[in-house]
């Protein structure tokens, strides 16, 4: 296998003066699996168990993608008025999937919101906006231009554990990223481990271990994918979706070989 399927989670909208309905996703997405080596297929968020169920089980690898926020009842969450973009479809399936690859073992990455899903799926709980319930939280929401040039900018910074699927990946103990998000991770899911940290304590990342590959992080590297470590986030999923790279049983062939234990 050369070019894995990668599945990536969409948005479900009603087109701007009109009563047209569409799947939306960001460019940005689609150009990084595929310069990473992949193919993308758009998953709409609107079909039914029976449906994602069987294309999990075609697909190589599942990327859930950023959007808006999950509805607070799926973990017993704060509610606030900056909550918005609420997708009951959505949700289900994205918590629905979450819970299925982890149990088959094949490959995902979450980005923002696909951070998010993965804790909840996995029992953790969120912050519904970090600015009033986080004393001394950076700004973790960046101005958004309507040009790509604002979505490049970077925000702060994060630390990386060492020797995590993350440092491995990058190469890096430090990244500079950007930040386009106001919910994040309060109670960390049962099985999650932390790989990096912004200086104010809000979770960044997050991956799992013994799993093929099954890792999350709060920022945008779609946005970033002009950058060697950054674009190595995509290209190790890519590699763990063709089945050369897993980090459960260690290197299997692949670019990685002098980076995994």
């Amino acid at each position: 296998m050369t070019n894995p399927l990668i599945g990536i989670t969409s948005n479900y909208s009603t087109m701007p003066l009109s009563l047209l309905t569409s799947s939306t996703l960001q460019r940005s997405y689609i150009t990084a699996v595929i310069k990473a080596g992949g193919i993308p297929l758009i998953i709409p968020s609107d079909i039914d168990e029976i449906g994602w169920k069987e294309l999990t089980t075609r697909l190589d690898g599942i990327l859930f993608s950023g959007g808006g926020d999950i509805a607070t009842d799926y973990f017993n969450g704060e509610d606030h008025p900056a909550i918005s973009g609420i997708e009951p479809a959505r949700d289900a399936l994205e918590l629905g999937m979450v819970r299925e690859v982890v149990a088959a073992g094949k490959p995902f990455l979450g980005i923002c919101r696909g951070l998010q899903s993965v804790n909840v799926a996995l029992g953790g709980t969120l912050y519904t906006h970090i600015p009033d319930q986080v004393p001394n939280s950076l700004v973790h929401e960046q101005e958004r231009g309507e040009d790509a040039s604002s979505r490049t900018e970077l925000g702060h910074a994060v630390s990386i554990q060492p020797g995590t699927y993350l440092a491995r990946v990058t190469g890096q103990t430090r990244l500079n990223v950007n930040s386009f998000h106001h919910q994040g991770i309060k109670d960390l899911a049962p099985g999650l481990l932390v790989s990096a940290q912004s200086p104010d304590g809000v979770i960044e990342a997050v991956e799992l271990p013994n799993h093929p590959f099954g890792l999350a992080v709060q920022w945008h590297p779609e946005w970033l994918v002009d950058i060697e470590s950054e674009l190595a986030i995509f290209k190790a999923f890519v590699d763990a979706a063709a089945g050369r790279l897993n980090f459960k049983n260690g290197i299997i062939s692949g670019r990685f070989a002098q980076q995994i234990d």
